[in-house]
């Protein structure tokens, strides 16, 4: 098992879970070595906590510290990657430390993280965007489901639209207001071109791992704001659900991790 940087897992009691979003990033290395069997995360009296308290009642293999098979390392990419390892199955997620600064910015808010499998079982494990969501803890324990990619790209298409229509009607009525109006709309087309672009070719797909086929990443989005979700706190905290057919895997996580932390981030040339 990858032992890099600090081990940090957090156990949270969860209630309910609700959806949004991502960053326009342009690599991530996701380095997470598989670990060895003998570290890997099962469902029995030392490494499983209380079934879900969803309406399946399924087991849940959540971060807990010091846990066999739950790794979180911060790289100096200006990521946090947390990692899971079961008996067949490891999930990585990696969240970007100026991910919530990067949704004020958006026309439309929406948290964007990205999560990796690696399958080793002897048959198949199901991989779909339905089976994940997202708790806002700190909001009211709102839970968001992961947007679809397409779904979410015409969505937004639809957004730019209207604020482009709205726009008009205000130049009509405020004529000293153009050149200010005009730069914003150009400015949120830019952004629609870019976010369309990322949505369809970097979001998760749905997929069947398998001895052939043992691995899958891509992006999750989800919604950032409604009557529940407003100004983002000091410490935000969240719970990420991937809920499979045989069990529920939570990854509790802050942003930051602690108040105040913040990474130098490596310079590319």
């Amino acid at each position: 098992m990858n032992q890099t940087g600090t081990l940090l897992c957090v156990a949270q009691n969860a209630k309910r879970c609700l959806t949004v979003p991502f960053i326009l990033a342009a690599a991530i290395a996701w380095a997470a070595a598989s670990p060895s069997k003998n570290a890997a995360l099962s469902p029995s009296k030392n490494t499983a906590l209380s079934p879900s308290k969803n309406k399946d009642l399924q087991p849940a293999l959540r971060w807990a510290e010091g846990r066999q098979g739950c790794t979180f390392v911060r790289g100096d990419d200006g990521k946090y990657r947390y990692g899971l390892w079961m008996e067949d199955l490891g999930i990585t997620l990696v969240v970007d430390s100026q991910e919530l600064q990067r949704t004020r910015h958006r026309l439309d808010p929406f948290l964007g993280l990205v999560l990796t499998f690696r399958y080793r079982g002897a048959g198949e494990q199901e991989i779909a965007g339905r089976q994940i969501s997202l708790e806002f803890v700190t909001h009211s324990h709102v839970v968001h489901s992961a947007l679809d990619p397409d779904a979410f790209a015409t969505e937004y298409q639809n957004n730019v639209d209207a604020f482009a229509e709205e726009n008009v009607r205000e130049i009509e009525k405020h004529p000293e207001k153009k050149e200010a109006k005009e730069a914003m709309v150009r400015a949120y087309e830019k952004e629609l071109v870019e976010v369309q672009e990322f949505l369809t070719t970097r979001g998760l797909r749905d997929v069947k791992l398998d001895a052939a086929n043992p691995q899958a990443s891509g992006w999750i989005f989800f919604r950032a704001k409604d009557k529940w979700i407003g100004a983002w706190k000091k410490k935000e905290e969240f719970v990420l659900r991937v809920s499979l057919p045989n069990r529920v895997v939570e990854f509790p996580f802050s942003l930051p991790p602690s108040v105040g932390d913040v990474i130098l981030r490596r310079r590319t040339n």
